[in-house]
């Protein structure tokens, strides 16, 4: 059974994330097979416009931490092949028909898209702060959401998809049933512009997003460092082994007290 599945509607590209036992995390071979998919769609001169899904409960659960325990390093999986969509680069419009649970690297793959549509029983959360020494502090800067809400996101709460829709993190809400029909019925709209509009204009609109300072970034850097790194390995095991995890924090407690700021870094 292939790890990615996809489907031709005219211009239209469906791509199925297809590892339903694992509510699709993103493993090694299911990222390359996402990179393939979406070069392939990239390149293609009758492919215009991609709808992004899962199969099963999860849009996609994020890291693969089995694997990550298995390889004894957390995070994302080096592959061997450019993928456009990870990277930016694609020019054509991406939309995210979001199936169920949208976890951790999951939800950055929804950032990703430029059109959403939910069905009802979709679950989000930014997890960083559950897997690392830094919570998701620049996700609701991205998505232009206010401050309370942004801190919300940021420290791991997890939002429904008509609370999501309310903030305007999506633009449709829909049954189960009608998710793929939803998708396909705005990529047909897409359709019927001037392709130089169409992609001009996703194109303008991405530059235009907010997003975060050199300076801020490079506080997050060191502030992924502020603390006992081995909590990041005990956080997957714990998820793995279904237990409460035991973190240690800091490996000296008085670093606590001892932040980074941002002025330590140029602007």
């Amino acid at each position: 059974m292939a790890v990615v599945e996809t489907e031709r509607h005219g211009q239209i590209f469906i791509i199925r994330m297809n590892r339903p036992e694992r509510l699709n995390a993103m493993g090694r071979e299911l990222m390359e097979a996402l990179a393939e998919q979406w070069t392939l769609f990239r390149k293609d001169p009758d492919l215009e416009v991609a709808i992004f899904t899962g199969t099963g409960r999860g849009f996609c659960a994020g890291e693969d931490m089995k694997e990550s325990l298995e390889e004894g390093a957390p995070g994302a999986k080096e592959i061997s092949i450019e993928d456009p969509f990870m990277s930016m680069e694609l020019e054509k419009p991406v939309i995210g028909a979001i199936n169920g649970f949208a976890m951790g690297g999951g939800f950055m793959l929804v950032e990703r898209t430029d059109l959403r549509v939910a069905s009802n029983n979709a679950i989000f959360e930014v997890s960083e702060a559950k897997r690392w020494l830094l919570g998701g502090y620049n996700h609701g800067t991205i998505a232009n959401l206010p401050y309370p809400i942004a801190m919300e996101m940021a420290l791991g709460f997890r939002f429904t998809a008509e609370r999501f829709y309310e903030l305007g993190f999506l633009n449709r809400v829909v049954e189960p049933e009608k998710l793929i029909p939803t998708a396909l019925e705005m990529a047909e709209h897409l359709l019927t512009l001037p392709p130089a509009a169409r992609v001009n204009t996703v194109h303008m609109m991405r530059q235009m997003r907010p997003n975060t300072t050199k300076q801020q970034d490079l506080l997050a850097d060191a502030l992924h460092q502020h603390g006992d790194l081995s909590d990041r390995m005990e956080s997957r095991a714990a998820f793995a082994e279904k237990r409460k995890p035991n973190f240690n924090g800091w490996l000296r407690q008085e670093d606590r007290y001892n932040m980074p700021s941002l002025d330590d870094f140029p602007k």
